[in-house]
């Protein structure tokens, strides 16, 4: 019998994942049932979709799986991890207030294999809990690459620290979508770490159908277009482009990759430009959000830089769809932003998708009729909690600054009223 490969020479990225259950669970109920049973009582589907990596990426090797439950509440769920070969840790609530000792048990788990022999090169932590930072922190320090799994809403500092976050769009995709949308989901949530403009790489390729369409679109426009229209006359081209634009992951980097004098930004809400008549200065000021607390609150935390007639209109075009009739959630944010798009306030399908899942967090449902001011309540009230997560202070004054650039004018007096 021949020797066993060198640990060295063994293929794919030797990694380990770390499962905060009850955490995820959770997550996961609030944005959608159906996808939290999938990522109970079938885990083994979702993480060989991640261990699978994306096109022409390696694939990984979790040589440590761990999950940890609450048994008091979460038990039934015990044999499909242990099936999927997960180590199961026992986690029960150690106070009255229901606080288990999965923190402690998880940074004990993970600080052993930071250390351990089999020199785990990329930790996955499947929490939102903004308390594994330094956890993750330490990973960083030693050289190894992390991924955070959410399912809710994380603190700036945690997202930044990780080298890559799969957001809860993203994780929900995976556990309800295809596997093509599996598969590419790691490589398209990479946190990014600086602003501005992409430059296009130029490409000796031959341009695909949709690729000549964006071409010839932004070298006849008389200035900088806004990335929802491109991203329409694109998919016109080319519907296939719809799942996971080419391998790419997102419209921003499809675009960014076509070359030919096409550039792209995502500032400002994602422009792109003919780079032979255009450049990033040329940007509308109108795209620009507010100054001050807007501008602050965009730099600190993740939420969408728009202005507050932009979310105007996001949160009325939500309204008036859900009226209409059950959508699901990738159908609502393809809709809102369409709508957005035709009426002049455009805006991106991620800035969409961002707002319907603060929504949710918040406690409002896509299953009910809600106003456009139930729903502005309910985004800003996301809004204030990603604020406090980064531990953002404002005064009064900036606080009213915050609701109405958030609400987009809908909550104050006379526009409607709201629950909140």
């Amino acid at each position: 019998m021949s020797d066993p490969l060198p640990q060295s020479r063994r293929p794919g990225i030797r990694a380990a994942m770390f499962v905060d259950f009850d955490n995820v669970y959770t997550g996961l109920m609030a944005l959608d049932p159906a996808a939290a049973k999938r990522f109970a009582e079938d885990p083994k589907h979702w993480t060989e979709a991640l261990a699978d990596g994306g096109a022409g990426e390696e694939s990984r090797r979790f040589l440590i799986r761990n999950c940890y439950l609450n048994p008091v509440i979460y038990s039934k769920y015990r044999p499909y991890w242990t099936r999927a070969g997960f180590r199961v840790i026992d986690c029960p609530s150690l106070t009255q207030r229901g606080k288990s000792s999965t923190d402690i048990n998880l940074v004990l788990d993970a600080m052993d294999a930071l250390s351990g022999a089999a020199h785990i090169e990329e930790f996955f932590v499947a929490s939102a809990d903004a308390d594994f930072t330094s956890l993750v922190q330490r990973f960083r320090a030693a050289d190894r690459m992390t991924t955070v799994i959410a399912a809710g809403a994380v603190a700036f500092a945690y997202r930044e620290m990780a080298d890559s976050v799969v957001e809860s769009h993203d994780f929900v995709a995976i556990l309800n979508g295809t596997a093509a949308e599996s598969i590419h989901a790691v490589a398209s949530v990479q946190t990014p770490r600086a602003e501005g403009a992409v430059k296009a790489k130029s490409t000796a390729t031959t341009l695909s159908g949709a690729a000549k369409e964006v071409r010839d679109f932004v070298r006849t426009a008389p200035g900088p277009v806004v990335g929802a229209m491109v991203a329409h006359r694109a998919l016109a081209a080319d519907p296939s482009l719809k799942t996971d634009w080419g391998g790419c992951g997102k419209f921003g980097t499809w675009v960014a990759q076509i070359g030919h004098g096409v550039e792209y930004s995502a500032a400002r809400g994602g422009w792109v430009w003919d780079a032979k008549r255009f450049s990033d200065d040329d940007l509308p000021a109108g795209a620009e959000i507010e100054p001050g607390i807007a501008e602050r609150v965009a730099r600190v935390t993740d939420v969408p830089a728009l202005s507050a007639a932009q979310f105007r209109q996001l949160l009325e075009a939500m309204a008036a769809r859900l009226r209409e009739q059950p959508v699901n959630r990738s159908e609502l944010s393809r809709l809102v932003r369409d709508d957005c798009v035709a009426a002049g306030q455009p805006v991106s399908r991620s800035a969409v998708n961002f707002v319907i899942q603060g929504v949710v967090y918040a406690g409002g449902s896509l299953a009910e009729e809600m106003s456009a001011a139930e729903l502005a309540a309910a985004w800003t009230r996301n809004v204030e909690e990603l604020c406090r997560l980064a531990l953002m202070e404002f005064d009064d004054a900036e606080k009213l600054a915050l609701r109405r650039w958030a609400g987009g004018g809908l909550l104050e007096a006379g526009a409607g009223g709201s629950r909140a």
